[in-house]
Formats: C-alpha cells, structure tokens, sequence
C-alpha cells in the first residue's frame, strides 16, 4: 500500500509541474498576442 501512495503522490507532482508548465506558456502565448496588437 505504501509504494501505491509513493507513486500516486509522484504522478501528482508530474501533473502539477504540466499544469504550471501549461500556464506558464499560456501566459507567453497571451503576452505575445497582446504586444503585437
């Protein structure tokens, strides 16, 4: 059991470094699209 939440526990982090990732380049992505109006 103990290895089972180890490794659901790292699968969270994974997900959590995306997300962040994820919003990161949306707000590049957003920044671009306001500076080149």
């Amino acid at each position: 059991m103990e290895k089972v939440k180890k490794k659901r526990g790292k699968l969270q982090n994974v997900l959590r470094e995306q997300k962040a990732r994820l919003y990161i380049i949306r707000r590049c992505v957003v920044m671009l699209l306001c500076w080149s109006d």
